[in-house]
């Protein structure tokens, strides 16, 4: 299975790559503090703590989407913000925004199913991550959901790309990197920054973003529950 994602781009027009490979990298911070900072955030909805860090989780190709709605079980989902990383049919590697939206009741059973069953919203642009490797300490993450009723949009997390190993580092690491890098039509989240306040929570939509300078690459998506049968 497959997913066929299309990124407008700053100098290529409109690039079209086929994903056959997905993988979610977690326990990302750079810092050991953070990871355990994140750790005890996820303990308190009842997350076991991972064996090693950073993880590396493969999910389903096919889960990946550009939609602006995806349908989820029930109310206990919620989604961040994350740098992915996805090599086209050359091997060449490009730097968009996605979430990764899981199942927080489940995660307390499996961390793997419980980012196996959500699907994956990816941006509909995309860079050269060659084009920024120089300077990808220096992008900020940003996040901001909707919740309750209301409209307003409320910050949930916000940094910069230096909180999270370096984007070269997780890919050499990741078990399906070839020379250290990802093989064609394979795509990578590359983990995510602590929520600023009032803790990980479902929220009825989200909006992301990826800055350098003046650009951006952004994404924004709703989720649409579905009832929980016995």
């Amino acid at each position: 299975m497959s997913a066929t994602l299309a990124f407008a781009t700053p100098e290529n027009g409109l690039v079209e790559i086929t994903v056959t490979r997905a993988v979610v990298a977690g326990w990302t911070a750079r810092d050991r503090a953070a990871v355990d900072h994140h750790i005890a955030e996820l303990a308190e909805i009842g997350v076991p703590p991972p064996s090693t860090a950073p993880l590396y989780y493969r999910v389903a190709a096919a889960l990946l989407t550009q939609e602006e709605a995806i349908e989820v079980v029930g109310e206990a989902t919620s989604g961040e913000v994350e740098p992915v990383v996805i090599a086209d049919a050359e091997g060449r590697p490009w730097l968009t925004v996605g979430s990764d939206h899981t199942d927080r009741a489940l995660e307390a059973t499996s961390v793997a199913l419980s980012k196996q069953v959500c699907a994956k919203p990816i941006g509909r642009t995309a860079w050269p991550l060659d084009a920024v490797a120089d300077r990808l300490d220096g992008l900020t993450l940003t996040s901001f959901v909707q919740e309750g009723d209301g409209r307003d949009w409320t910050p949930y997390q916000a940094g910069s790309l230096a909180a999270i190993r370096p984007l070269a580092e997780l890919i050499a690491g990741c078990p399906l990197a070839e020379n250290g890098r990802l093989p064609p039509g394979t795509a990578m989240l590359c983990g995510t920054l602590p929520v600023l306040s009032g803790g990980v929570r479902p929220a009825h939509a989200m909006r992301l973003e990826i800055a350098d300078g003046e650009r951006r690459l952004t994404h924004g998506y709703a989720t649409r529950a579905l009832p929980v049968v016995a």
